[in-house]
Order: C-alpha cells, then sequence, then structure tokens
C-alpha cells in the first residue's frame, strides 16, 4: 500500500514552516494620476483663493479700447502692446476717434508692434463697422464680434468675458499648454480644449477661469521649464515630468 501523500507533497506547508514558501512579489504599478471633478475644484478653489480677482493684464479703459488692445496682441506680448497703447488711448477713445486718427496716424503709435500694418487696417475697418452698423458700440454678441476684421474666436472670448461678464475662456498658448499638462482639459487643438474646459470647469468657477490660467501660464507653467516647485497646485497636476524649481 503506497503511502499517504504528505502536506509538503499536496503543496501545503508543514505546521511551522509557513514562512519557507513564498509567492513571488506583484510587479510594482505605475502611478495612476486620474483628473476628476474633485481635483479640477480645488484646483480653482486655489487658484481663486490666491488671486480672488484676476483680470487681464492689457491697459484699456472702455470696451472699445479692450478691442482695439486685444486685437493688436495677437502674436505680440501684453507688456509690448500696453507700451504702443499708453499714448494712443490717451488720444483715441471712441471708434469716431479711431477712424479720425486714419491708418497712418495709427501706425505711428503701434509700429514697435508686430504684424502692424495688418493690425492698423484691420482696426480701422473695425471702427468704419462699429460706427456705421452698431452706433460706435461694442457689441456684445459672438456672430457680430467675429464679422469685425481682425477678430477671430478668441478675441471675441476676451471681449465676451471681460467687457460683458460672460463664461467664455479664450484659449491661447498658456491656456493650452496648461490645460494639457494639467490634464484638465487635454485636447489636440484650442477648440477642443475650449469646449472641454467650458464642459469640465464647475460653473462657480467659469467666469475668471481664462484669467487663472493664462497668468499660470505665463508665470508659473511656463512653456520650457515648468516651476513646479513652486506651483500650488503641483499635487493635483498629471504632469509627469515634474521640476524641483
Amino acid at each position: 500500500m503506497a503511502p499517504a501523500p504528505t502536506e509538503s507533497a499536496l503543496g501545503v506547508c508543514p505546521q511551522g514552516t509557513e514562512t519557507a514558501i513564498r509567492l513571488p512579489s506583484p510587479p510594482p504599478q505605475p502611478q495612476t494620476l486620474i483628473m476628476n471633478k474633485q481635483k479640477r475644484t480645488e484646483i480653482f478653489t486655489r487658484l481663486r483663493a490666491e488671486n480672488p480677482a484676476p483680470t487681464t493684464e492689457l491697459n484699456y479703459g472702455n470696451p472699445y479700447q479692450l478691442l482695439v488692445a486685444v486685437a493688436l496682441s495677437a502674436q505680440s506680448t501684453d507688456v509690448g502692446v500696453n507700451k504702443a497703447t499708453k499714448a494712443l488711448f490717451r488720444k483715441v477713445k471712441t471708434p469716431q476717434a479711431m477712424l479720425k486718427l486714419g491708418e497712418e496716424g495709427l501706425k505711428d503709435y503701434i509700429k514697435t508692434i508686430g504684424l502692424y500694418n495688418t493690425k492698423a487696417k484691420n482696426v480701422i475697418a473695425a471702427a468704419q463697422i462699429l460706427v456705421e452698423q452698431h452706433k460706435s458700440k461694442v457689441p456684445d454678441q459672438r456672430e457680430a464680434l467675429e464679422a469685425l476684421p481682425g477678430v477671430g474666436r478668441k478675441t471675441a472670448n476676451v471681449i465676451l468675458n471681460t467687457a460683458f461678464g460672460q463664461p467664455t475662456i479664450a484659449v491661447d498658448t498658456h491656456i493650452f499648454r496648461v490645460s494639457n499638462r494639467t490634464g484638465i482639459a487635454p485636447g489636440k487643438n484650442v477648440n477642443e480644449v475650449e469646449r472641454k474646459l467650458l464642459k469640465f470647469i464647475p460653473d462657480e468657477f467659469k467666469q475668471d477661469a481664462h484669467h487663472w490660467l493664462i497668468l499660470h501660464g505665463r508665470y508659473t507653467c511656463i512653456a520650457r521649464t515648468p516651476r513646479c516647485g513652486s506651483c500650488i497646485i503641483e499635487d493635483l497636476c498629471e504632469y509627469r515630468q515634474k521640476t524641483e524649481n
């Protein structure tokens, strides 16, 4: 008669030898960072706490001057635009005054700004339309704004948000970068990012989200080397190549 199989033969450790056989440890799993509503809420809560009343860094005195400043800022810095408009806006406060100044006169003020010839032509043409079709007022409807020469969706969003208090988000290079790096609203193009921002950002933050994101991208989440070490949302950000500076 064959002897009965031992506990060891059955795959059971004999009493007192439980530590003799160890199963291999599972391989370490990569850290999973998942953006969600809770994280987005916390991100904007912190941005709001740091800057409760954000606004554009462009200098202006009324909606028309804001329209001109934003149109001039395309492919230019706000600092450069402000230098050019400082003297211009002392002289020009309305579309009528801009038409009186004329295209060549405008160029004298903005010639330090990139693409100033094209921008001057568009600003004068837009002033003409405002006088003829809008009683010299800047319209607060997207379609009317985008019908103005030199005004695209991004410029229209800035005007609607900053001048008229509408919860629009103008996606520029800074906001595009921050949205993708952090995972707040990743997208392959500015329109996709804009749609996701409007979808995912809680309503209470939408009015100021544009300003918070652009300022964060301009001073903290900068293009070449983000300043993760001084970022107030670093622990909520999905960017995997974080820096210590």
